[in-house]
């Protein structure tokens, strides 16, 4: 009986045999576990969530204040001061023509976000007398979530294959991905065929079909911080425009100042249709996603009478949108946006220095949201056999010596292809972006080592 108490596991947790510390305090860009042992965060949490740094007070502090005034309030039933307050500062921070012309759905994740996103573009097309339009066109490489639904229209397969017989499939097109182009051609010369491929699928999908097409500015999970070239986005704007199709950006990442803009697709002077963002909303302190819109989508929606069916039970948490507000206040105060274009450039410089390896293929992204690529041949670009987990071997490695990393895997042809997520909170300084290259050296070292034998 002692034996079988013992190997009773009431908890899952991602992955079965990786170790997992239990982290008992945290504080700006460092995490302490149970046994003292302290890391630097180089991941922002898990794949860019911790935008300001662990341990805010003034963010505890609001959340503190809101939980003991009204924690819940039933969105079927009533509405809540801080959601209303958070609405009115998305539409103040919002991109181009969608500033303060814009409403706001709150939800609880990224995922919901983008579900959230693909709805509205269904029923505004139903609604104003266009029910044919339907698919929503993605890339291939790119990922929005994890839900049935969601996982049907991204294309990062490895999170796709298991569940491929449930989905409900959408059309794709390549990505935007310079250093494994996949028309092996050279930019600019190449007339950004990557973008002009979506007016191709739009055409062999049938216009009238078509509600939407959904991409990352900057691809994380998927690419390993790949962003799309100058000029990518308006080009795909265009083409919208043209064929009365809605442009979705997935912000969950790239949203609040991570790539130096309150919003990463104004790095390309375009404004989307939609927007789907949480994550750095309100930097992994409470649960929280938002789809943005513009003001004469939504206005379809409401004239027809019925409610917008979408999102869960603890939309609009009022705890959650609270916390949002001091975040983005925290932001705003500490002028994070024109830090992480400064101390981005640093870090980018620093992180060429890695490509002095020669498992290091490529160094890539904008602002604080880079990451690399490993190959085993630099000249051919060819990647490390799948069964070598060389992106794995990084980030385990990596941990034992106190940096957390984000490896991410599948960026060739959504099987083969190791990389990494290098995306510290923003508020992360040039001393502890030094501390962390100096561990990343130090494991590139040791990985090297191990797979080039």
């Amino acid at each position: 009986m002692e034996d079988a108490v013992a190997r009773f596991k009431p908890a899952v947790h991602r992955f079965w045999k990786r170790p997992a510390p239990i982290i008992t305090r945290a504080e700006g860009v460092y995490l302490w576990d149970q046994d003292g042992k302290r890391y630097i965060d180089g991941a922002a949490g898990s794949s860019v969530v911790v935008n300001i740094g662990h341990g805010v007070q003034s963010v505890v502090d609001a959340m503190a204040v809101q939980a003991k005034n009204v924690c819940f309030a039933a969105p079927h039933v009533f509405s809540n001061q801080p959601m209303l307050d958070l609405a009115q500062m998305v539409a103040h921070y919002a991109p181009g023509t969608m500033k303060n012309n814009c409403r706001t759905w709150f939800g609880c994740t990224g995922t919901d976000a983008v579900d959230s996103a693909v709805r509205l573009a269904r029923l505004y097309y139903v609604y104003t007398g266009k029910p044919s339009k339907h698919a929503v066109i993605a890339r291939w490489r790119g990922f929005h979530g994890n839900n049935i639904a969601v996982a049907g229209i991204h294309g990062h397969t490895l999170r796709r294959k298991f569940y491929y017989p449930m989905y409900v499939n959408s059309p794709k097109i390549p990505p935007a991905y310079c250093y494994r182009c996949p028309f092996e051609l050279t930019y600019p010369a190449c007339n950004l065929k990557c973008a002009r491929q979506l007016e191709t699928e739009i055409r062999q999908q049938g216009a009238d079909n078509v509600a939407a097409f959904l991409a990352e500015p900057v691809v994380g999970a998927a690419l390993g911080a790949v962003p799309a070239p100058p000029g990518y986005f308006e080009v795909i704007r265009d083409i919208c425009d043209r064929y009365d199709v809605m442009l979705i950006v997935d912000e969950v990442m790239t949203g609040w100042g991570r790539i130096g803009h309150w919003f990463g697709i104004e790095e390309w002077g375009v404004t989307p249709d939609i927007i789907a963002t949480a994550k750095g909303m309100t930097s992994g302190y409470t649960p929280l996603s938002a789809t943005i819109a513009r003001e004469e989508i939504w206005q379809p929606v409401e004239e027809s009478g019925l409610p917008f069916l979408a999102g869960h039970t603890l939309n609009e948490n009022p705890v959650s949108c609270a916390v949002a507000i001091e975040v983005i206040k925290y932001v705003a105060e500490h002028d994070l946006v024109n830090k992480v274009r400064r101390d981005g450039e640093y870090l980018m410089a620093r992180l060429q220095e890695l490509l002095e390896f020669d498992i290091v293929g490529d160094v890539r992204g904008k602002g604080m949201m880079c990451g690399l690529e490993f190959v085993k041949d630099k000249a051919t670009k060819e990647p490390f056999d799948p069964a070598l987990k060389v992106a794995a071997r990084f980030q385990a490695a990596a941990l034992e010596r106190g940096l957390v990393s984000f490896q991410c895997a599948g960026c060739v042809d959504g099987v083969m292809g190791d990389m990494l997520l290098v995306t510290p909170p923003l508020v992360m300084t040039r001393p502890e972006i030094d501390e962390m290259i100096d561990i990343m050296k130090d494991t590139m070292k040791a990985v090297q080592a191990e797979v080039l034998r």
